[in-house]
Order: structure tokens, then C-alpha cells, then sequence
């Protein structure tokens, strides 16, 4: 244990991970209408990464897909106005197609009275705004870069030594490290988990045509293909790209040069909005199911991809995340309401229990889409086509999916 002085700070929580998960959750908890003791609940928020890792000059090959419900949990925070004067893409309509027949399916916000279907986003715009938000909270401590190096049981909390000499001590302490998350990892979570056999190219491309503020996405035996909209000042010749593909395809697809890769998707996306003119730099993710058998231990939670991962193909992921930081924050507002433990077990399990469900559903029904649609059998593709066209006419039935999709 350090020695006592200016470096030994008391907080009520410490999340680790300033990504989107973790930085939303410190600004709810931290503008939180409860008092704790003598005033606000204090926070510190723990990075390892430098804090100006995003440049976010230009598009982030990486986006969210948020939805309505999302999207309010990032207005709670205050920052969801500061996004939006930056560059969201709102989407109206949805166009789902197999590629190994003709079932179809279209989705548009017209047939449920809304505006959108949802925005999609850029990860680092999400970031920054929330840091912004972050540092004009008072209640909370921005440390970065850090990381932990010991943990240490205490009888009333927990015991956080950093690599920067400082000793945190804290009654909850919260996971928003990401799928590889060393906080799972040092408290022995016990996850279920295995590799798709995929990976996931992702990009910005500029097409032919309009993106028609519309997400396409195209279901092949290899892997689906996803156009999500993009728009940049009225420019909506944009788009980013996720390519799930069999390892050795992503692999041979990203040995392609930009003009050959350019007409592989242009191929793959059946031209649905022309030719692909150009492509930027191409990232290449490893896609790998991941799920905590528990999301909890004393004083511990893990929030987002710490607890799960799932399939891109349906761009989920983010959703389920913000879902984790409005149930957690709900438990530990309702905890301090009462003058409860924070970081009891009782407290930290009700948040389980209103989470685990919902994501293992989700992550069943990815899993679900990605066997039907990648299963080579002529009576099974036949099936599935049928039953794309069929749903397509039930109009009440699709609603009542885009509604759950949203969050509504």
C-alpha cells in the first residue's frame, strides 16, 4: 500500500475505460439527483490511453448505430446537442437483402410515425463529447494516462494502485475496459466464449449515388455486408462500411489494393449504390463471442464489452453497452436512495439481473442470423428467402421489430 498523503484519494466509484460506456456511465452517475453523505457521489475516471487519441478532424472508421433510447441516455449526459452540431447521420429507411436469392425486407421510419430509424455516429465524436462533459463535472477525476498495477480487498472497499504512484480507494469499481478487459481478467470472471472464424473490415467509402440517408445490408454464406450512411455536411456520397468475412476472405480482401478492393465491394454490395469510388484506410477486426457467465462480484461490475461482445452484423453492440450504464446507474442511485452499500452484492446483482436476460437474447438471436444466413443448404435458403418476403408484407409484425430495435 502507498503511503499516506496527497496521493491516497477516497472515491465512492472508480470506473476504468473512458471509452463510450465507461465515460457515460461517470457523467450519469456524476449528475446523479442523489446525495451521497454529505454531497455528490465522487468519481474517478481511468484511462490508459492518452487523452487526445481521437483525432476527430476526420471520420472515424469506427461508428455506432444509436438508437432512440440510446440516444436519450447520451442526452441525460448532456452531451447529445454537442454531437449533433458536429456531424451525426440520421438513417430513415433500412434495406436487408439475401444474396443467395430474392428475399428482401425494407424498413422506414414513416411506418411507425417517426423521424429516423436511428443516427449513426462516429465512436471518437461520442468520446470526445463525453470528456468534455467530464471535465466540467466537479464530482469527477479525469486520470490519464494510468493503470492499475495492484488491487488490494479492504474490509469497506477496495484498494487501487496506479502506475503513476497514486492509491485509489473506492466502494465500487467499474469495468469499462472493453473486451479484453484485465479488471475481468484480475477478478477471475468466468466468460463463455469463441471465435466466429470471421473478421471484420471496416472503412469510409465514397459511392456513385446517394446513400438515400438509407443502411443496406446484404447477407452472404462468407459474411454480411453493412452500408451504414453517412453525412457530412450534405455530402451523403458516404458511407462506412463493416465487411464480415471468413478469415482467409477478410484476410485476401485487405492484401487488396485500394482501386481492386474498391470493385470487390462494389461486386459484393450488388452496386446498390453504384460503383465504390474510393476507399480510406482499411482497418481489420477479429469478431469473437464473449459472455461473462456472471456480470458481478463484490464491489466489481462489468459494463459492456468487459461483460459481452457480440456480432457486429446487426451494430448492436454500443446499444447494449449504454443499456448496462442506465441499468447500473438506476441500482446505485436506487442504493444510495436507501442508504445502502454501493458495492454490495445485493445491489450490483439486482443490476444483473435486469441486464443478463436482454443481452443473452440479443447475442442468441446474432447468432441465430448469422447461422441462417451463412448455412449452404439449397431447402434452407429457400426457407429463409420466403420468410424474408413474407415478413416483409406483415406490416404490424415489423413495425412491432423496428420498435424493439429502437428501443421503444
Amino acid at each position: 500500500m502507498a503511503a499516506a498523503g496527497a496521493n491516497n484519494q477516497d472515491y465512492d466509484i472508480v470506473i476504468v475505460g473512458a471509452g463510450m460506456v465507461g465515460a457515460s456511465a461517470a457523467c450519469l452517475l456524476a449528475r446523479s439527483n442523489h446525495n451521497y453523505k454529505s454531497g455528490s457521489l465522487s468519481i474517478a475516471l481511468v484511462e490508459t490511453s492518452p487523452a487526445d487519441a481521437f483525432d476527430t478532424s476526420q471520420f472515424d472508421p469506427r461508428v455506432a448505430a444509436i438508437t432512440e433510447q440510446s440516444r436519450q441516455l447520451l442526452e441525460l449526459c448532456g452531451v447529445w446537442s454537442t454531437i449533433s452540431e458536429r456531424r451525426i447521420s440520421a438513417f430513415h429507411a433500412m434495406e436487408v437483402w439475401d444474396a443467395e436469392g430474392t428475399g428482401r425486407i425494407q424498413f422506414d421510419c414513416t411506418e411507425i410515425e417517426q423521424p429516423n430509424l436511428g443516427h449513426i455516429v462516429e465512436n471518437g465524436l461520442i468520446v470526445e463529447a463525453l470528456l468534455g462533459k467530464v471535465a466540467a463535472l466537479d464530482n469527477i477525476d479525469f486520470i490519464c494516462p494510468a493503470k492499475i498495477t495492484e488491487y488490494r480487498q479492504l474490509d469497506d472497499g477496495l484498494g487501487l494502485e496506479l502506475d503513476d504512484g497514486r492509491y485509489l480507494k473506492t466502494k465500487l469499481l467499474v469495468a469499462a475496459d472493453g473486451a479484453q478487459s484485465a479488471i475481468r481478467q484480475q477478478f477471475e470472471f468466468v466468460t463463455k466464449e469463441w471465435d466466429y472464424g470471421h473478421k471484420a473490415i471496416v472503412s469510409t467509402i465514397r459511392t456513385q449515388h446517394p446513400n438515400r440517408q438509407t443502411a443496406w445490408q446484404r447477407f452472404m454464406p462468407s459474411g454480411p455486408l453493412a452500408f451504414l450512411p453517412l453525412n457530412n455536411d450534405g455530402d451523403l456520397n458516404l458511407c462506412s462500411i463493416v465487411w464480415s468475412q471468413q478469415t482467409q476472405i477478410a484476410e485476401r480482401l485487405m492484401a487488396l489494393d485500394d482501386e481492386q478492393f474498391c470493385a470487390e465491394l462494389s461486386m459484393a454490395s450488388e452496386h446498390c449504390l453504384g460503383n465504390v469510388l474510393s476507399v480510406e484506410k482499411r482497418f481489420l477486426i477479429p469478431l469473437r463471442q464473449r459472455h461473462a457467465t456472471d456480470y458481478v462480484v463484490h464491489r466489481v461490475a462489468l459494463l459492456g464489452d468487459a461483460a459481452h461482445t457480440i456480432h457486429p452484423l446487426a451494430g448492436q453492440g454500443a446499444n447494449l453497452g449504454f443499456a448496462d450504464v442506465a441499468a447500473l446507474v438506476d441500482e446505485v442511485d436506487r442504493a444510495v436512495a436507501r442508504g445502502n452499500d454501493i458495492g454490495a452484492l445485493s445491489t450490483l446483482t439486482r443490476y444483473q439481473r435486469r441486464r443478463k436476460p436482454d443481452n443473452l437474447i440479443t447475442m442468441a438471436a446474432m447468432e441465430g442470423f448469422k447461422r441462417l444466413f451463412g448455412a449452404d443448404n439449397v431447402t434452407l435458403r429457400l426457407l429463409r428467402n420466403m420468410g424474408l418476403s413474407k415478413l416483409n408484407k406483415l406490416q404490424r409484425f415489423k413495425n412491432t421489430i423496428i420498435r424493439k430495435a429502437m428501443g421503444m
